[in-house]
This record gives C-alpha cells, sequence and structure tokens, in this order.
C-alpha cells in the first residue's frame, strides 16, 4: 500500500467527521474571505520517505496531526507555494482536498530524529511551512482496479491542466479514496512555469503537452462542459484572493529588481492569463484522449 496513504489512516472518527466538513466546504467566488489556519507542531512523529520532498508526519497544538511539507526541501517555498495555490483552486473549484494549514517549525522540532539528512532538513525549515490534514482509513486511488465517472475525471484532469501539474499519472496517481469518495492530494509539481521564472507570459498560454499522462485522461469525455463551469466560477477576483494567500516569507527568491509583491503579481497575472486561454489546454487534453481511445 502506498506509503502516503497508511499515514493518511490513522485518524479518529471524530476527526473523519471534522474534516469531512472542513475539506468538502466550498470556497466559491461569492466567498469574500479565504484564510488558512496557522497551528504550530508540538510533535515529531516520523519521516514520510517517499519523493525527493521528505514530508513528515507531525501533531500540532491544535490537537490534530498533519502531513507537512518543509520550505528547506528541493524547491523550497516554490514547492509550498504550488500546494497552497494548487490545492485553493481545487477546493474552490469543489473537489476534495484534505485541509491545508501552515504550519509553525521551531529549533526543537525534529531534534531526536536520527537520520542526519533529515536533520538538515528541519533545520533548514524553521519558520512557516505548509501541511494537509491525513484522512482516517484513506487508500491509495487504483486506476486499474477503481473506476472514475466521466464528469469527475474531466473536472481533475482541467484542473491539471490549468495548473500545469505534470505529477498525476499511473505511476503516482495523487488519488487516495476516502469514505468512498475521490480526494486529491500532492501539488506540489504544479506551475511549471516558476522554475524558469523569466518566460512565465509563455507558459501561460502553453497547451500543456504533458496532460497526455494524466491517469484519468481516458475517462475525460466532458472537459467543454467543465471548462464552462470552472471558467464561471474560477473568476479573475477569486485568483486574486487565492494569491494573496501566499505568505510574504515565501516570495524571497532574490530575484533582481522583484520584491515579493512584484512576484505575487507574476502568479495572479499567470493565473489570470491560464484561465483566459483555458480552450488552449482544454483542446490539448482533447486531442491527446482522442489518441489514447
Amino acid at each position: 500500500m502506498h506509503l502516503v496513504a497508511v499515514v493518511y489512516g490513522m485518524l479518529n472518527p471524530l476527526y473523519r467527521i471534522l474534516i469531512n466538513f472542513t475539506a468538502t466546504k466550498k470556497t466559491g467566488p461569492a466567498s469574500k474571505r479565504m484564510e488558512i489556519r496557522t497551528v504550530n507542531v508540538t510533535r515529531y512523529i516520523s519521516p514520510l520517505r517517499e519523493g525527493g520532498s521528505l514530508p513528515a508526519l507531525a501533531e500540532a497544538d491544535d490537537g490534530f496531526k498533519y502531513v507537512v511539507k518543509f520550505r528547506g526541501a528541493g524547491h523550497g517555498t516554490k514547492m509550498l507555494i504550488a500546494e497552497l495555490i494548487g490545492g485553493s483552486v481545487a477546493r474552490t473549484l469543489g473537489l476534495r482536498v484534505p485541509e491545508i494549514v501552515f504550519i509553525e517549525l521551531d529549533e526543537a522540532f525534529g531534534r531526536t530524529e536520527g537520520d542526519e539528512e533529515i536533520q538538515d532538513l528541519l533545520k533548514s525549515s524553521r519558520g512557516l511551512n505548509l501541511g494537509l490534514h491525513y484522512l482516517f482509513g484513506a487508500f491509495t486511488f487504483d486506476p486499474i482496479a477503481m473506476a472514475v465517472d466521466s464528469w469527475t475525471a474531466s473536472r481533475i484532469v482541467w484542473l491539471d491542466a490549468f495548473l500545469t501539474n505534470v505529477d498525476r499519472t499511473v505511476q503516482n496517481t495523487n488519488m487516495l479514496i476516502w469514505n468512498k469518495e475521490l480526494w486529491l492530494i500532492d501539488h506540489g509539481a504544479s506551475l511549471l512555469f516558476h522554475h524558469s521564472w523569466d518566460n512565465w507570459q509563455q507558459q501561460a498560454v502553453n497547451p500543456f503537452s504533458f496532460i497526455k499522462n494524466h491517469v484519468l485522461l481516458p475517462y475525460a469525455g466532458e472537459l467543454q462542459q467543465v471548462d464552462r463551469e470552472f471558467r464561471s466560477t474560477l473568476t479573475p477576483e477569486v485568483i486574486d484572493r487565492i494569491t494573496r494567500l501566499i505568505p510574504e516569507d515565501w516570495l524571497h527568491w532574490n530575484v533582481e529588481g522583484e520584491s515579493a509583491e512584484d512576484l505575487r503579481e507574476v502568479y495572479r497575472q499567470f493565473l489570470t492569463e491560464r484561465l483566459y486561454y483555458a480552450q488552449n489546454f482544454v483542446k490539448e487534453a482533447q486531442d491527446a484522449r482522442k489518441i489514447l481511445i
């Protein structure tokens, strides 16, 4: 069984009720405020030795456990920004994502960890990080054994094409089944443009050829209908509110001549332009699907 799924399966029944209410609550265009809670880590439980970012399981001062994504990992705060924006967009569109929280990490966190690599990661991650609630009894989505309806598949494919998320493939679905429902996790590989910052305008209109590798693409037969719905929900005003969630502390990359607010504005413009030119990636996905089926 996928290790993340095992970790997500350690919550008590009361928390199951709470997280189901929290994570399925929509924050659509009528929402005037978007807020992310901040919690403090009180106990380091164990590292999750998967992927390059080395997340960890930890308990916070609100009594709940989280999968913590660290600012000191490979892509630094850009990975946290992608996770924050990706999860926030998904929830705005009515897709299920575990609650996202900001997590404060103090100097004592992980001090007993014997692995030198993880010790270094924790030391470089002091300050504000990001966490996701994990889900009791969840297990990894298996595309061979489990079916997804066309509407759901189309919604997820549209989301990942919009976000330029390369990491929802047969090899790594980044989806869980919990309470007989499909949940999305791990959006840290989204927003490819911010790894080559200079050409973000071009990337905003890019049709995103990597969508051909999406695990749900063969089932996504209603992309045009989803596009109409999502474009009416994910307005430029909503995008502005989402990008304002990015902590200023995460927007310092030594980009010459650009302030934190300048960088935030690029994210806003990128997403707004990508939404305006959504037909580019919708057509790319439709054409790629025709080849598959």
